[in-house]
């Protein structure tokens, strides 16, 4: 990989997690929040390369298999199942930095059966393993979802949060309006730099400064009208 590729992937690990790749599940009484096994084959292909990482199953270990006789329901007879379930560790080299990640699956198969119970078990837990590894690379594999908070996971469509008059006060957003404004020397000017505020300023400033941001821009028109008469 090239020094500017490496630069480039530092940038985008160190990136937010784009909502959309995004799952949830439950599990009891709680949401669990994680990536899917595709989607950080795909963010590895793309960030580092195809040819630039590469990924060996250590160990599988069977820790459990049992078949297991389930209730019917709605008037269902009984009926046994295969329960099995695999430990897996998966180490994962991208450009010389190894990773190692440790993952857990199990499966489910009828009686004559127990080979789809196995396979689905495996599958599973190498997944799991893989993405525990790519996870340490940054937010782009799911690191983003270890954050209870979740900052660094972001919904590009979503309208962006108004900042409290506090926030507003101590960026010194009004001071930069106003600045803005200043840097006007005709009613044309005026006009582009108020669209510019509007588009990027207004849609994450209190509410309650709106009026007065207004008037400061028409305070500002009026003096060019002025000079221009």
């Amino acid at each position: 990989m090239s020094e500017f590729m490496v630069e480039d992937s530092k940038i985008i690990l160190a990136g937010p997690l784009d909502l959309k790749h995004v799952k949830t599940r439950e599990k009891g009484k709680t949401t669990l929040s994680y990536v899917e096994g595709w989607h950080v084959i795909a963010e590895a292909n793309r960030i580092f390369g195809y040819d630039s990482w590469t990924r060996e199953t250590v160990s599988m270990i069977e820790t459990s298999r049992d078949l297991v006789l389930i209730k019917g329901y709605n008037g269902k007879p009984d009926y046994e199942q295969w329960r099995v379930s695999y430990v897996s560790m998966v180490r994962v080299v991208v450009c010389g930095v190894t990773r190692e990640g440790t993952g857990f699956g199990s499966g489910m198969g009828k009686p004559n059966a127990i080979g789809d119970a196995i396979e689905g078990a495996v599958k599973e837990a190498e997944t799991d393993a893989m993405k525990r590894a790519f996870m340490t690379f940054g937010n782009p594999f799911g690191l983003a979802l270890y954050d209870k908070t979740q900052a660094n996971v972001i919904d590009p469509n979503a309208p962006p949060k108004r900042l409290s008059a506090a926030q507003a006060k101590r960026d010194g957003l009004n001071n930069k309006i106003k600045e803005l404004l200043n840097g006007a020397v005709d009613l044309e000017s005026v006009s582009d730099i108020w669209a510019m505020i509007e588009d990027d300023y207004m849609p994450i400033l209190p509410l309650s400064w709106a009026d007065s941001m207004k008037d400061l821009y028409e305070d500002k028109r009026e003096e060019l009208k002025d000079k221009q008469s």
